[in-house]
């Protein structure tokens, strides 16, 4: 196998910035998980983070990433723009901030395209949209608050109307989507790469109780590589060419999630991987006021 350094590797933005190539997805990790997961990241080399004010987290990776010892300009950070701040963006940035105790985040993403009315989480704002949200984010870079901004979970159909709109000055940094073997939405990437655009996939380890892990496919593959289904994943993500945030708060995980260099999936296993007929979504959009996957990613 090739001797590649996943760890140490980072991808081009279009605006010049590098982002590592593995981070730590920081999701569904319940209070009091997080800064001890986010320092044991970081002491184990670690370099990205990401994070987003919905999941009330923030206040605990600040403090993780002080505990950890790690010099901040060391670390990529990203947070998100929760959907009822639209409207208020420069709140939504200036609260993460204090929460992360930190004066500027590396990467700045729109969590979705739904401008949700803050005051009844049915309802969309019937004066706003993602596009006006883009207006004010693209105001963001040249206060310092942000070094770069982009969007999450956006299909083609939302990127093409964002991009083709005349106010839109700035193309997204990054697009950051759900990307596993089970939802690898190869037409998206595609989408995302021709206009210059990153992915980062998220639950790129199919998520909690994922079908993933009882896949026999995943499986074979991870015993004959003595490897672990997590490991399979992350290299079958880097290989693509995406960037990686798998989440866990177990410390013996996260070290392992870790272990990515010296060796490489085959264009065979990858294949194999590709091959995989099973489609699910950790996340839909059925908890939100507007529809925003179209079936368009594959």
């Amino acid at each position: 196998m090739a001797s590649t350094k996943a760890t140490s590797k980072t991808y081009d933005l279009n605006t010049g910035a590098k982002i590592p190539a593995v981070g730590l997805g920081t999701w569904q990790s319940k209070p009091h998980e997080v800064e001890h997961a986010v320092e044991w990241a970081l002491r184990k080399g670690y370099r990205h983070i990401d994070t987003a004010l919905a999941y009330g987290n923030e206040a605990e990776v600040g403090l993780g990433i002080k505990n950890s010892g790690v010099p901040r300009e060391e670390i990529w950070l990203t947070t998100k723009l929760d959907n009822p701040w639209h409207k208020r963006v420069t709140e939504g940035i200036d609260s993460s901030l204090k929460s992360l105790g930190t004066d500027y985040v590396d990467l700045y993403l729109m969590h979705w395209p739904s401008s949700t009315d803050p005051d009844d989480l049915k309802k969309h704002h019937p004066d706003w949209d993602f596009i006006k949200t883009w207006q004010e984010m693209q105001k963001l870079p040249a206060t310092g608050k942000v070094k770069n901004i982009g969007v999450s979970n956006f299909g083609i159909k939302n990127l093409e109307k964002l991009l083709n709109d005349p106010s839109c000055k700035i193309v997204p940094a990054v697009n950051q989507i759900e990307l596993h073997p089970n939802n690898p939405s190869p037409k998206l990437v595609a989408y995302n790469t021709s206009k210059g655009i990153h992915s980062t996939g998220y639950s790129c380890l199919g998520s909690t109780d994922s079908p993933l892990y009882k896949n026999e496919t995943l499986l074979s593959m991870a015993k004959e590589l003595k490897k672990t289904p997590q490991q399979i994943l992350l290299a079958w993500g880097l290989q693509k060419g995406w960037s990686v945030i798998p989440k866990s708060v177990n410390k013996e995980r996260i070290e392992a999630n870790w272990e990515l260099d010296g060796w490489e999936l085959t264009p065979e296993e990858i294949k194999k991987l590709d091959s995989m007929p099973e489609r699910f979504k950790v996340c839909g959009d059925a908890w939100l006021p507007i529809k925003v996957f179209f079936g368009d990613d594959e």
